[in-house]
């Protein structure tokens, strides 16, 4: 059962009004990716918002609830875990782990293991409590 369900209901609720922001001219440009680049040119049409068909601005009045900021999909808030003693200062409940980049895999798998332990949801394990790489 997710937790927060309702704060990630309601981030979900906003996202469908908001429009999606694209960068401008990908759709003319195959060499352009879609993700998201603020127009900086002095005569940019979309920057002046100078046509009423062109995409929104990404402006701040657009983002999610305050109270759903910094939470996974699966409703647990996401953590950065470097060695045992950050997995001490978090709670299981509400507190999901994510394992350091530069996290080895024999401290990888020390931390895995007490955080199944104490039933924390783990979202980037890459190594099995029992030891075997996946």
């Amino acid at each position: 059962m997710p937790i927060n369900k309702d704060k990630i209901a309601k981030r979900q609720e906003i996202k469908e009004h908001n429009p999606d922001f694209e960068r401008p001219e990908s759709w003319r440009y195959v060499r352009l990716q879609t993700g998201w680049r603020k127009p900086k040119g002095i005569d940019h049409h979309q920057r002046k918002q100078w046509s009423r068909g062109r995409p929104g601005l990404v402006k701040v009045g657009f983002g999610g609830p305050k109270e759903a900021r910094g939470l996974h999909p699966s409703g647990f808030t996401d953590n950065l875990v470097h060695n045992l003693d950050d997995l001490a200062k978090l709670d299981p409940k509400k507190d999901g782990v994510r394992l350091g980049h530069g996290v080895g895999t024999r401290k990888r798998k020390e931390i895995v293991s007490k955080a199944v332990e104490q039933k924390f949801k783990i979202f980037n394990a890459r190594v099995s409590a029992s030891g075997s790489k996946s």
